[in-house]
């Protein structure tokens, strides 16, 4: 986060120096007025000036890309990155040559890539966002065959007429598990264990 401290005759004058410091408008600001100032006589003698803080919070969306590059710099990838962001998420779509490192097996290593960049979006904002990684459409293929699997599991729990486990999976993917299956009324599914071991079970409807 940026900030400065500035002084004016007025609150008002101190902020605007501070917006030409930070290049920002008010709108991206936070202020914390440290002294209000005093006019003094005839607005010189005894005259006190104003003092104020001017904080400018990150641009989360950048700093998740910053972040993301400078990671797959480091793991001698170079690669694309397309933002869409809205009040609650924002998503992020990368591309480049050497994508499959940057997915991983059964996607782990983008799913760690996910974890890490909400916290770098977040570190520094009163404003909460999730943040959506993705690779070339990998997530579309992925929830794909989790439904896939869904069904094939849920007939498995039917016939052998007890709970099957899946293997552990973030959040938002034992979400795809129990959308897929919530309208199948001879089975039900819930999670169980703890992160990051968290499963889904899916158990049959006697």
């Amino acid at each position: 986060m940026k900030q400065v401290t500035v002084t004016g005759q007025t609150v008002e004058e101190a902020i605007q120096t501070a917006l030409g410091q930070l290049d920002a408008s008010e709108d991206q600001i936070k202020v914390e007025i440290i002294d209000e100032g005093k006019k003094g006589i005839f607005g010189v003698f005894g005259s006190k000036p104003a003092i104020v803080k001017v904080m400018l919070p990150p641009n989360q969306s950048q700093e998740g890309d910053e972040y993301l590059r400078e990671i797959a710099k480091q793991m001698g990838n170079t690669v694309d990155i397309e933002t869409e962001e809205n009040d609650k998420e924002i998503r992020y779509n990368l591309t480049g040559d050497k994508i499959a490192m940057l997915i991983g097996k059964r996607g782990q290593t983008l799913n760690a890539l996910q974890y890490l960049t909400q916290l770098v979006v977040n570190r520094n904002s009163d404003q909460y966002k999730a943040v959506i990684v993705d690779a070339e459409g990998y997530r579309d293929r992925r929830n794909e065959t989790l439904k896939q699997l869904a069904e094939r599991l849920a007939k498995k729990a039917i016939r052998l007429q007890r709970e099957v486990f899946l293997e552990p999976m973030p959040s938002y993917e034992r979400k795809v598990i129990h959308t897929a299956l919530q309208n199948n009324t001879d089975i039900s599914t819930f999670s169980d264990g703890v992160e990051p071991n968290r499963r889904v079970v899916i158990k049959p409807e006697k």
